[in-house]
């Protein structure tokens, strides 16, 4: 295990557009600010600039509202328009209570609004940003991207931010993610004093997606794209972060 781990926020990231190459831009502020990529390297990218890229960027003057989208907005007072996204964006309605719209999204997270993002988007109210279509492609795609360029080979991250049931405040999570296994499983293994492990297995990519956060940050920090170094982790070339979604069958809360 470890010892030390660093991690290093990308100052340099300029503001992204559609059509812009993500893995490019990565490499060069890398090399830019000294420290370059290296073998292990796991890159942490905020799926904002990630939807940014992919113009999954939505001006609420051009959507179109159905009937259920108009009865949820009057019941949680939020914009008709942004309702209907959120519906768009959702394979299953969980709960709408005291203003709050929780869904399954289509890439089966449980979350408020679909994802759907307000901050940080060109400074206008009616501009919204919307999850990346499949963001286990598009870390494939970046992974691919950096390890041609550079000639390493990194693991990559995509992260959002999410509020958790019974707990108050935000971390970023990993929605999206390649070449990592996003479990450190500890089942069947022994502790220090001898006892068998039944349950313990961690969300390995989620803490990863916590600790690039401490130096990202989500407001006007900038950074959206941190660079961690010295984690073990096992690769995997098939691994999805749909596999960190808990099964309906699992939930205790409803």
């Amino acid at each position: 295990m470890a010892k030390k781990v660093l991690i290093y926020g990308l100052e340099t990231v300029p503001k992204i557009e559609p059509g812009d190459d993500l893995a490019k831009i990565i490499v060069e502020c890398a090399e830019k600010e000294g420290v370059g990529i290296e073998d292990g390297d796991i890159i942490v990218v905020s799926s904002k600039i990630v939807s940014k890229a992919e113009g999954r960027i939505v001006s609420l003057e051009n959507v179109e509202v159905c009937e259920k989208a108009e009865e949820l907005s009057e019941k949680t007072g939020k914009d008709p328009r942004l309702v209907q996204l959120i519906l768009n964006e959702s394979e299953e309605l969980v709960k709408v209570k005291r203003g709050h719209i929780i869904v399954k999204t289509r890439h089966g997270i449980v979350c408020a609004n679909a994802g759907i993002d307000r901050s940080n988007v060109a400074g206008r109210e009616d501009i919204v940003v919307l999850l990346p279509t499949d963001p286990d492609k598009s870390a494939e795609s970046i992974r691919e991207s950096i390890m041609k360029l550079t000639g390493k080979t990194v693991a990559v991250i995509i992260t959002d931010t999410y509020g958790r049931p019974l707990r108050e405040g935000q971390i970023d999570m990993a929605i999206g993610l390649s070449g990592i296994n996003p479990f450190k499983d500890y089942r069947g293994k022994k502790d220090w004093m001898g006892y068998t492990l039944k349950i313990k297995r961690i969300a390995l990519a989620d803490e990863i997606a916590a600790a690039a956060e401490l130096v990202k940050g989500n407001g006007g920090e900038g950074i959206p794209v941190a660079i961690i170094r010295g984690l073990e982790y096992r690769v995997s070339e098939n691994a999805s972060a749909r596999e960190l979604n808990m099964i309906r069958e699992k939930w205790l809360f409803r």
